[in-house]
């Protein structure tokens, strides 16, 4: 695994286990046939370490999908880009 790789993950993602889920659930997507969306670092390059590159170069993002209490007025949250929701 890369560490420099995790650890610029970990910075970006902020939570440990969604960063684990995350990785995981893009790793098995991967696995079963899915594009990457960068380019590999060498040909035989670990999909968990696809997985965290597209995370530190921004391809791919989490967003939590939760709905605040009607009271609030929020109604909606917003989508700025490619999202994995859990």
């Amino acid at each position: 695994m890369n560490f420099e790789y995790l650890r610029q993950a970990q910075d970006k993602i902020g939570n440990v286990p969604t960063l684990v889920n995350l990785v995981s659930y893009r790793t098995r997507q991967l696995i079963r046939g899915a594009r990457p969306m960068v380019k590999r670092d060498f040909p035989e390059q670990d999909f968990h370490d696809v997985v965290l590159k597209e995370i530190v170069e921004g391809k791919l993002t989490v967003e939590m999908d939760v709905q605040p209490p009607d009271d609030i007025g929020l109604n909606s949250l917003s989508n700025d880009g490619p999202a994995i929701v859990f």
